[in-house]
């Protein structure tokens, strides 16, 4: 293992001298990141993500207080906070778009891929409502701005394999622009086997692959006005899950909008986007392939959405105010399907999801006053009606067994606020902030029907008379700079009234085979979330850079016992080298022992981990093409690991080769 590490050590040397003798330098993003810069294939310039064909998975993962929870090698579900999507305003470039798994296999950012996307707007608690009502706070997946330039036709095209799952990936854009006309159109296709845990050990039902395709265009009406279309559509097929007991044979997605914008920088109004749009999505589980299931099932799911927004951004005197109308109507339905091994026994039919319509229509507003030239202070508000129908009679009938007073339709308000003072000096800035937000239950937890959670083993039914769930936060920011050498420390607080939970009801009997019993959506009187990280650079020299993170979570509710999927004490350091040309780094990230767990909801310890990473990068420049290539190893010492966020304690992926290469040219 030593000779191991020598060797690549010696790998990296000759190409740092090389890159000195060059002179030529660059600084590296830290890992205490708002907002994420995508480095897609119109952005090749920039060369210092470790590959430049990850998924938006590694990328969100870049943000500290955010950790994806992985069922598989596919498709992980975002957490912002230590708290899920239930608890998030997820969103494609502001539009609503709402899964169609009961089981979450298929997150949002599950639909799009790094080539659809131009950055990630990340933004924690009440700081994240701009797009709708949430708790822990809100994902914006940015799309591309409007480009009106002469810039004529572009071409760019990626591969990338990886040694770890046989992984291949190979992508291609075409983009061409004038000053009234631009059009884009890219794809991309991933493909990967079974991916092997440290030690050599094949995870099985670990397998996927998915190709996206989208299509953008835009037309300048005139100097200040515009039209955009775009289009995108993302199809994976064979997704196994090994931490679950199905798979999926179908996640598919159409996501579609039209906007007009309009910009003037000389007028009270600086600008104003309009859009209208839509989106489906089929996603089916199946367990075919599995080889000894108690009960065959087919699983199908739909999630239509239609919806508009405006945003307009108005700019006056210290004033800079922003207003976002926005409204969705949205029909998730879901069916359950069971096949008895006895082929005399009739098939058992029944819908998990009963045909759920959502309407909401809502207002954000927000101020920032310039109080001078340090200090900035903001005040936000979000407004909003909300309000679910059962449109299968089946569907209320089945409820009422358990709620006999429920109707078929239930509308409440929500309500967001919050308020932050900043100053900003040469050598460091303040931040400091409050909020209260609410949040209605999800389609899941209010209409559910035996939902089954492989988690902890348990059926759930949904609740439809619950509350609103509350949120009262309060965040602190800091960060000091001086001679190459940052600090920054960085915490909020979550209080959480009606803290939404699965509670066990022993009169109940479970439908799935094996399970413990059966849980009801219920609400705990309050829960507690402390949230805080250190993150730290140091710039040795012009090249060479090291950073550093240190993370501590807790969370707990009202009947004394922690909060599950609560992140334990966290650390990263790595060593940067980074030239116009050439970077390379290393990385030491590793989680502490689990060691409060959240047992009473079927969690279990985690044991301590760290890992070793390294990643080289080149850019090569002639006249008219650039050729970016990237290519590392992660794990390097193939150890064999899961973290508090893998279900069922699934174990990570083992030692991995990668490798990725951009070709652009104009």
């Amino acid at each position: 293992m030593k000779k191991f590490i020598l060797q690549c050590v010696f790998l990296v040397l000759p190409n740092i001298i090389l890159a000195q003798e060059e002179g030529v330098t660059t600084k590296k993003d830290t890992t205490n990141l708002d907002e994420i810069t995508l480095v897609t294939r119109r952005n090749l310039n920039n060369h210092r993500e470790e590959k430049t064909l990850s998924s938006i998975d590694n990328y969100l993962e870049k943000v500290s207080k955010i950790t994806m929870i992985k069922r598989g090698n596919y498709a992980w579900e975002t957490t912002m906070n230590n708290m899920n999507t239930d608890r998030l305003a997820v969103t494609i470039d502001g539009m609503q778009i709402f899964g169609a798994c009961t089981d979450k296999m298929d997150p949002i950012t599950s639909y799009v891929d790094v080539s659809n996307l131009e950055k990630v707007s990340a933004n924690s608690g009440q700081s994240g409502s701009e797009n709708g009502h949430c708790v822990g706070g809100g994902i914006d997946l940015q799309l591309p701005t409007s480009a009106f330039q002469n810039t004529g036709l572009k071409t760019n095209i990626d591969v990338g394999y990886e040694t770890n799952g046989n992984y291949k990936t190979a992508g291609l854009d075409l983009e061409y622009a004038s000053e009234n006309f631009y059009f884009n159109t890219d794809g991309i296709f991933r493909k990967s086997d079974n991916y092997d845990a440290g030690g050599n050990k094949e995870v099985l039902y670990s397998q996927f692959q998915k190709y996206n395709i989208s299509l953008q265009s835009g037309y300048k009406l005139n100097s200040n006005e515009s039209v955009d279309t775009n289009i995108i559509y993302d199809k994976a097929s064979d997704v196994g899950y090994p931490a679950l007991t199905m798979d999926v044979s179908l996640a598919e997605a159409l996501i579609t909008s039209i906007s007009h914008n309009y910009n003037n920088d000389a007028s009270f109004l600086k600008s104003l986007e309009s859009k209208l749009y839509f989106n489906t999505i089929t996603h089916i589980m199946d367990d075919s392939k599995r080889p000894d299931v108690p009960i065959r099932m087919d699983m199908p799911g739909w999630s239509d959405t239609y919806g508009f927004y405006s945003k307009a951004s108005i700019k006056e005197g210290k004033h800079h105010v922003l207003f976002n109308l926005n409204g969705f109507y949205n029909r998730s339905l879901a069916e359950m399907t069971m096949y008895p091994n006895n082929p005399d026994e009739p098939a058992m039919f029944m819908y998990t999801w009963p045909d759920i319509r959502t309407l909401y229509t809502g207002i954000y507003a927000k101020d920032a006053v310039a109080l001078n030239t340090f200090e900035t202070i903001s005040a936000s508000l979000r407004l909003g009606f909300h309000k679910n129908k059962i449109a299968k009679q089946v569907g209320l009938e089945s409820l009422q067994i358990f709620y006999p007073e429920i109707n078929d339709s239930k509308g409440r308000m929500l309500t967001s606020i919050s308020t932050d003072y900043q100053i900003k000096k040469n050598l460091f800035d303040v931040r400091f902030g409050l909020g209260y937000g609410e949040r209605a239950p999800t389609v899941s937890e209010g209409y559910g029907f035996f939902l089954y959670n492989s988690f902890d083993n348990f059926d759930y039914i949904g609740n439809p008379t619950l509350k609103n769930e509350k949120s009262i936060e309060a965040n602190f920011k800091i960060n000091y700079n001086k001679n190459g050498f940052q600090i920054g420390l960085e915490s909020s607080f979550f209080h959480i009234t009606d803290y939404i939970i699965g509670a066990i009801d022993a009169s109940l009997s479970q439908m799935t085979i094996g399970a413990n019993g059966v849980k009801v959506y219920t609400a705990l009187k309050n829960a507690n979330i402390f949230v805080t990280y250190l993150n730290s650079t140091y710039q040795i020299s012009k090249p060479f850079s090291i950073n550093g993170t240190l993370g501590y979570n807790y969370g707990s509710g009202s009947n004394k016992e922690a909060l599950p999927f609560i992140k334990p004490f966290s650390y990263l350091a790595e060593l940067n080298y980074n030239s116009n040309r050439f970077s390379a780094a290393i990385q030491l990230e590793g989680n502490g022992n689990q060691s409060n767990y959240g047992s009473f909801y079927g969690e279990d310890e985690t044991p301590q981990y760290a890992i070793l990473n390294m990643n080289i990068g080149h850019v090569f420049y002639n006249t008219n093409n650039t050729v970016v290539l990237k290519y590392g190893i992660e794990n390097m010492l193939d150890t064999n690991y899961s973290t508090y966020a893998d279900w069922n304690n699934i174990s990570r992926q083992g030692r991995n080769f990668f490798i990725n290469l951009s070709f652009s040219m104009p």
